[in-house]
Formats: C-alpha cells, structure tokens, sequence
C-alpha cells in the first residue's frame, strides 16, 4: 500500500464536474434498480397476464443479469478506447428505449427478448459510470462517495416502491404503466450526462499507452492483473448472491399466504419495502464513509459477519414489525458493505482497463448469481420461504468476509499515477 493510501479524510470541495459526474452514475445506478425491481415487485401480475407460472417468469430476471456481462466487456471496450462519455451516452439511449418498450410486450417471449436486451444496456451502466465518478472524486473523499453512488441502487428500488404505490395502488394501472414510467428518470440521466467532460484519469492513460507502446492487451495480460481480475469475479458473485438473496424474493415472502409466507397485505409488504430500503441507503453512506478511516477490508468483513446473527429476525418472524426490524438491519449490514465496492473495485482496476476492468468484473459475478431467484422460489416451495432465504444467505455472508479478507486492498491510490496504472512489472502490483 503506498503512502497515498494512508491519508486521513478531508472535506475537498467538488467541482461543478465532478458533481455532474456523480450525479449522472447515481441517478444511472437509480435507474438501473428501478427498473429491475418493477419487475420484482409486479412480476406475479404480469405471470397472470401472460399465463406462465411464477418460476418461469422468475428468468425475466435471470436473462436481465446474464446478459449485463456482455453489456460491460462492450461498452467498457468502447470505453477503454474512446474515452467514457461517448459510450455512457450511447448506452443511456439504447437502455432507455428498450425500458420504455417493455410496456408493449405483448406476450412473454417479446418481453423475455426485451429484458435481455436491457439487461446489455444495463451491463454497460455500472462499470463506466462508477469508472468515470470515481475517476473524477478526490482521492480522499472516494469513500463516502463509493457509499452514495451505491445506494443508488437502494434509491432505485424506494422509487419503484413509491411508483407502484402511486401508479399501480393508488389509480390502479397496470404493469406497463411502470415501465413507461421508467423512460423520465433515465431523460434526467442523459440530460445530465450530456454535460460532464470526458475523464482525465483516461486521457492520462492514453497518452501513456502511446508513450510507453504498451496496448490495453498487454496489460490485462499481466499475471497480476488477470489473477486480480479472477479473484474479483469471485467476490462480486458473493457480493451478488448476498444482496439479491436477500432482496429478489424477499417482497414475494412478505405477502405469500402459503409455503411459509408472512401473509401481509400488498400495502405493508411495500411498506417494510420502503423501510428496508432506508436501512440499505443508511448503511451505505455510513459504512461507505467508515472505510476512509478503516479500509475496505475490515469494514466489509464487519458488515458481512454482523449480517449473520440477523438471519433469524430477518427469514422466521412472524409478525410485521420484527419483519421490518430484521430486513431494515439487514440492508444496513449488506449494503453497507457494498457502498465500500465502488470504490474498492476502481481502485484495483489498471487506469488503461477501468472502462471495462471493474464492470465486467462486477457483472460476471451478477452473471453467476444469476439463478438466485429461481433457486429460492424452487426451494420456498419444498421447504417454505424462511429456509429459503436463510439456506442462500448464511453461506454467502462467509463468502464475502472470507474473500474480502483474503484479497488486496489499493484504498487512496492516485489514479493517473504509476502506481494505478497497469504498465508496470508483476511484482509492483
């Protein structure tokens, strides 16, 4: 670790840049997770329109994450080569169509083609935008940032609870009233987006590859890197497992009256949603800010493993309010520890291959974590919903803090330095 890596949080004022930088990877990230969680939250109905059983409609999600790999390895390519902005415009447009399309399905295999499609769009997202943010934050402020940026995703979910509060609950209109809606929040990212310079972390890169002749191949090629590159797609396939092992099923689990469901009305299912949700955002810029002062590692390992004695208020309570309890610390726990990723992620990524080093990683791991939802329907019903959640979730708490300790840690690395970038000899990394 170098001495950067040491330096204690400051209060570095952001540039109007940098600000639109940020803002247009979360609201992004926001809109990736409302997007999704539509689908999480309407999918029952939209079974019952197209007249498919729950376990089948359950690969709208699974096709969704399979594809984002490719959405990354893509537009971080594009990245890469071009610079960041171009391709996070191009990608807003492509994945906003084809959300605002979902609400004209007309049955289940066009809308099955069209979350895979989405699921491109979607795969491109993370990966660049949270490149081109962190590129951009002081080096000193990118904890606290990495936990806002993250809880994005939260924020996405708490807006798709509050639109099917509003749109399906309250005036009674059906799904693809919810993906038509999801077109305006996506506008805003473009609008903003549209304004943010291009990264100077890459322009750095590019005039270093030509001075030093050392293409992007050559340093993914490196023994370091492609190990690091291994090991992080096992950890985000942990980190993947951990979060939507406990989010995918978890609102179906509130309202379902058989194989062990709590058996609460729509409302306060959706209620406990928007609780959880909070605890998630919470825990994200706590614990986000934490690992400044505490590193990466620890505070991830320390989310993970207090996640574990939450299981059973989580997954086997019976009454709403210990269920909220248990789910709003739960999130904390779990999404404190992904507010650390962002940053964790583009700090172990090589300046020449952020556009596509950090996106792929995370996305592979989403790609492996893919079959989770119908994992846990299939098992909810043999053994019931509780068993479910806790027989998918113990294991992969353990994973991420066994993983996470066993791993490095580059917190504080000066991007567009020599010491973040990839041309350098194996044994400096």
């Amino acid at each position: 670790m170098s001495a950067s890596t040491t330096s204690r949080p400051g209060r570095v004022p952001l540039t109007g840049d940098q600000r639109s930088a940020f803002l247009a990877a979360f609201l992004g990230w926001t809109m990736d997770a409302f997007d999704y969680f539509i689908v999480v939250l309407v999918y029952a109905d939209i079974a019952k329109e197209f007249g498919v059983s729950l376990t089948r409609m359950a690969f709208l999600t699974t096709v969704t994450l399979l594809m984002r790999p490719v959405g990354a390895l893509v537009f971080g390519l594009w990245a890469d080569r071009v610079g960041r902005r171009i391709p996070l415009i191009v990608d807003v447009c492509f994945y906003s169509a084809v959300g605002f399309a979902c609400a004209f399905a007309p049955n289940f295999t066009v809308l099955l083609v069209l979350r895979l499609l989405y699921g491109i769009g979607m795969g491109g997202e993370w990966g660049l935008g949270a490149a081109l943010a962190m590129e951009k934050i002081p080096a000193q402020r990118r904890g606290f940032f990495s936990g806002l940026l993250q809880e994005g995703y939260s924020t996405g979910y708490l807006l798709a609870a509050a639109v099917y509060l509003v749109l399906h609950q309250a005036f009674g209109l059906g799904w693809r009233y919810l993906f038509a809606f999801s077109v305006l929040p996506a506008l805003i990212s473009l609008i903003v987006r549209s304004r943010v310079k291009e990264s100077e972390v890459w322009e750095a890169a590019k005039e270093r590859k030509t001075s030093t002749q050392v293409s992007a191949v050559k340093v993914f090629t490196n023994p370091t890197v492609v190990r690091r590159f291994v090991f992080l797609i096992l950890l985000m396939t942990a980190f993947n497992w951990m979060s939507h092992g406990t989010q995918d099923v978890y609102p179906t689990f509130l309202k379902a009256t058989d194989n062990g469901g709590a058996g609460l009305s729509a409302d306060t299912a959706l209620i406990i949603a928007i609780v959880y949700n909070i605890g998630a955002i919470v825990g994200g810029l706590v614990f986000g800010g934490l690992s400044e002062r505490f590193g990466r590692r620890r505070i991830i390992v320390f989310c993970a493993v207090l996640g574990l004695p939450v299981i059973p208020i989580f997954a086997y309570s019976h009454t709403a309010g210990m269920l909220a309890l248990g789910s709003f610390v739960m999130q904390l726990f779990v999404q404190g520890a992904w507010g650390v990723i962002p940053a964790h992620l583009t700090e172990l990524s090589p300046d020449e291959i952020r556009g596509f080093y950090p996106g792929v990683t995370y996305q592979l791991g989403n790609c492996l974590a893919a079959f989770n939802l119908p994992i846990q329907e299939a098992v909810a019903s043999t053994h019931g919903y509780p068993f479910a959640l806790a027989v998918t979730i113990v294991p992969v708490l353990v994973a991420v803090a066994v993983l996470t300790a066993l791993g490095p840690e580059n917190r504080g690395v000066r991007f567009g330095s020599q010491e973040s970038s990839g041309v350098l000899q194996p044994s400096s990394r």
